[in-house]
């Protein structure tokens, strides 16, 4: 067993992973549900499709953008411990609405559960990475994150093939289930008690939020890493808005193939959060963030030239058969280019995050993450906006791939900017 699997024998770090891990997997268990039960069983519209699937993934990310300072603020000034407990406890209140509005075909009722998912994420997300290096000796710090991101991307996928591939009525049972589970295992974290005595917490959002932004963002290492990550983020939400209506539109082919795309992306991130601890063996460092960079931006290039386009007629045939759909040469190329895609996404998202964590005083960790996820947010939000922008205008949605390709070219400066200031 390598060192970085022997963590999940350690009660620091077991109930930690297995918290988030739960808490992942509903996200994307009530998420891909509802898309899915929309987009294949409500809507008929292309273009309302892409819109619709935009909007979802807005409503997930605006609580981060509002909340996170606050988030951040608490977690450093309280018990990180008890802070996961109530937010476990707020999960099962949410996923009883979600149930409903799965149930009952409620669209409004369905977005207010995801608006809220987002809301339980913004306050657990300091957390998962702030209470790392609390727990975990210094040369556990990188190992212990790319587990948390691995293990995050492996929910993603159970989570996403689950809710994909069962009916509403069980997905409804399940979000519960699952977040009653979560907060059975949130009990088990051990305490994680403030790094400091300041118990004071700005409860106005805006103004906090801006102070917050503005003592980090000042800091040119954390700047520069910060933007970095916020490029990924804002790649990985047109790259997942876009899924479903591309598979159903561009590919003609039904839900489990838009399942199995987003299965394969969550897969690669997995193992490129795997693999680059391997490369770097345990040592924080952004060496390899700009290649990485650069590989998934020529990927993304790939995949859009390879994908069929409707204006000449091109259509893959056979997708709906689960045999065809392997035994074509070309969807085999999809799948290997998106599969590269999200490895060389893994690849250099993990030490970023890593470097913010260890960066800074544990006291000042949460905080840190917090402002990472308010700008991280912002770029996500505003992506969101301008691919439903560009829909709306007629841009094709495998055209948007192209954008997340352009974004690749400005990740990897800041990448590189970052290894030239930090790495000997």
């Amino acid at each position: 067993m390598t060192p970085s699997f022997r963590l999940l024998g350690r009660r620091r770090f077991l109930p930690l992973f297995a918290t988030q891990f739960l808490g992942a997997f509903n996200d994307n268990l009530f998420r891909t549900a509802m898309i899915m039960l929309v987009i294949y069983q409500i809507y008929s519209d292309p273009a309302q499709e892409a819109v619709f699937s935009a909007i979802a993934g807005g409503l997930l990310i605006l609580p981060f953008f509002l909340f996170s300072a606050l988030a951040g603020q608490l977690a450093d000034c309280h018990d990180k411990a008890a802070i996961i407990r109530l937010v476990k406890t707020a999960e099962i209140l949410i996923m009883i609405v979600g149930a409903a509005g799965l149930l009952m075909t409620n669209i409004p009722m369905m977005l207010l559960a995801l608006l809220a998912m987002g809301a339980h994420s913004t306050f657990f997300g300091p957390i998962k990475y702030a209470i790392i290096p609390q727990h975990l000796e210094e040369d556990e710090v990188l190992p212990g994150t790319g587990l948390v991101e691995a293990g995050t991307y492996v929910a993603i996928l159970a989570g996403t093939i689950v809710g994909g591939i069962i009916p509403s009525r069980w997905a409804a049972a399940g979000v519960i289930l699952v977040a009653v589970t979560g907060w059975l295992a949130g009990r088990q974290v051990p305490p994680a008690p403030p790094m400091t005595q300041d118990a004071g917490v700005d409860y106005n959002v805006v103004r906090s939020s801006i102070k917050l932004v503005s003592d980090t963002m000042h800091v040119p290492r954390l700047f520069l890493a910060i933007l970095a990550i916020s490029f990924f983020w804002a790649q990985g939400t047109v790259l997942a808005a876009q899924f479903p209506p591309l598979v159903k539109n561009v590919l003609s082919a039904n839900q489990d193939v838009a399942t199995i795309f987003l299965a394969i992306f969550s897969v690669g991130v997995a193992i490129g959060s795997v693999a680059i601890n391997r490369l770097l063996q345990g040592k924080v460092s952004a060496r390899f963030a700009p290649i990485s960079s650069i590989v998934m931006g020529l990927f993304v290039c790939a995949l859009w030239l390879t994908l069929p386009h409707p204006t000449g007629g091109d259509h893959i045939a056979g997708l709906q058969g689960m045999v065809d759909r392997f035994g074509n040469a070309r969807v085999g190329l999809i799948l290997f280019e998106l599969l590269g895609v999200a490895v060389a996404g893994g690849m250099f998202v993990v030490p970023l995050y890593a470097f913010l964590t260890t960066t800074v005083a544990k006291a000042q960790t949460a905080r840190t993450v917090a402002a990472n996820n308010i700008v991280n947010s912002g770029a996500m939000v505003g992506a969101t906006l301008i691919v439903a922008g560009l829909v709306h205008l007629g841009v094709s949605v495998a055209e948007t791939l192209l954008l997340v390709a352009i974004m690749s070219i400005g990740a990897a400066l800041l990448a590189q900017r970052l290894h030239l200031a930090c790495d000997d």
